[in-house]
């Protein structure tokens, strides 16, 4: 009998820890980056509009509360939230910038005629670089910064019209 005991404690051990896990939401993983600088951005720019040569770079939005939006073609919540940004942006005045993340330029350009473009300008981060020095955990993922360039916030999956006034706004305006 003692020979299962110990095995068995073991296994119940586990499976309350993996039941805990399992009911926390993974997009509430804070970030490293809350209250820090945001990591330099000096990457090239997505689009033919642009003159060939021009990159996004940070200090290009120092003075201005804007949002990161990190995106890419093949994720299917991005394709969603890009009407959704678009809207709200306009509508509030809130400048949106992208991070195309692990993309191929040509699907994500198509994308962007298709679906809409909420960017100002969007960046080309083919191999995720930036990213990484955000931390991205996955895309979509959307970051508040402030104008000294300091990360405030950091929302994880898609923006929705519920997420933007209920999370991404209040943010905002506390920062204006």
């Amino acid at each position: 009998m003692m020979r299962f005991a110990i095995p068995l404690a073991i296994f119940l051990a586990l499976a309350a820890m993996l039941g805990m896990g399992l009911q926390r939401d993974p997009r509430n993983l804070p970030s490293a980056l809350l209250e820090q600088p945001a990591p330099e951005i000096d990457r090239p720019i997505l689009g033919q509009l642009d003159p060939p040569g021009r990159r996004l770079m940070l200090k290009d939005m120092q003075g201005q509360i804007w949002l990161l939006n990190v995106w890419a073609s093949w994720c299917a919540p991005c394709r969603q939230e890009l009407p959704t940004l678009q809207a709200m942006s306009q509508r509030d005045g809130v400048p949106v910038y992208g991070l195309n993340y692990k993309d191929q330029p040509e699907k994500a350009l198509a994308l962007l005629r298709v679906a809409g473009n909420p960017y100002v300008s969007s960046a080309i981060d083919i191999d995720g670089r930036v990213g990484l020095d955000f931390g991205i955990q996955g895309v979509p993922e959307t970051f508040v910064i402030d104008a000294r360039g300091i990360v405030r916030m950091r929302h994880l999956g898609p923006v929705t019209p519920e997420i933007w006034r209920d999370k991404l706004m209040p943010a905002i305006k506390a920062l204006r």
